[in-house]
């Protein structure tokens, strides 16, 4: 019995060690995340068809960078206004889906102390075309892109290198969603200008027009002045010829 007493004591403590030693952990893959909490079919769908998902379990399990994801739920996409997906090209589609994550890890408490705008793997916000911000109330985290406003409503899945928050508005980002710059305005019209009136133009013509006919009165009348005085004097010859 006592040599046996070791081999037993071995025997337990191994069967100790195998029940409290955890299970090496697999890699980390996000579309798994999302599948195992539900209702984030389309953006699962878009984290496949972008290959952003492949990108970001390599980036997850190959780095020591941690991530935040903001997950919108299928809720989410079927309020968007009809057409939205269709009316952006696949570049365009992965640049969504890339606005909805943060090459940093931020916990909700972090989120009060962060700087706006947050940097998306969408790409820089300083040019102001995919500007994201937090703001804090208490423990609600409100997320604004400039086109739409949103709170971050549960955390699906924390651990010290990943975040993944559900929000129930799809992040839709200046650059790809916001109003267009209105055209320019058509340069306004000169006021017509008013005719000048004949009045006007008359009156630059009568005074010529007045003096020349006053003329043609005046030589008219000398000449039928001389007229007649020649005749009177013809008349007058005659008269003392005949006496």
């Amino acid at each position: 019995m006592a040599k046996l007493f070791p081999f037993l004591l071995l025997l337990f403590i191994q069967t100790i060690s195998a029940q409290v030693a955890p299970a090496p952990a697999g890699p980390t893959n996000i579309t798994q995340v999302l599948e195992k909490a539900g209702q984030f079919t389309t953006f699962i769908k878009l984290l496949k068809v972008t290959q952003t998902a492949d990108r970001l379990n390599s980036q997850l399990n190959n780095s020591n960078q941690g991530l935040t994801l903001f997950a919108p739920t299928d809720n989410a996409f079927s309020s968007l206004k009809a057409g939205t997906l269709n009316s952006i090209n696949s570049q365009e589609q992965m640049q969504l889906v890339q606005f909805h994550i943060l090459p940093t890890l931020y916990t909700i408490s972090q989120f009060q102390t962060a700087s706006n705008p947050l940097h998306t793997q969408a790409g820089s916000s300083d040019d102001g075309e995919y500007p994201l911000n937090v703001t804090t109330s208490g423990n609600q985290v409100n997320v604004t892109t400039g086109v739409v406003d949103t709170t971050v409503s549960n955390t699906i899945f924390s651990d010290n290198q990943l975040a993944v928050y559900q929000v129930d508005k799809v992040l839709l980002p200046m650059a790809l969603f916001g109003a267009t710059a209105p055209a320019a305005a058509p340069a306004e019209a000169p006021a017509p200008t008013k005719p000048e009136k004949n009045v006007r133009a008359g009156a630059a013509d009568s005074p010529s027009g007045s003096s020349d006919t006053s003329a043609d009165a005046s030589t008219a009348a000398s000449l039928k002045r001389k007229t007649v005085e020649a005749v009177t004097f013809v008349v007058a010859v005659i008269a003392v010829s005949c006496f």
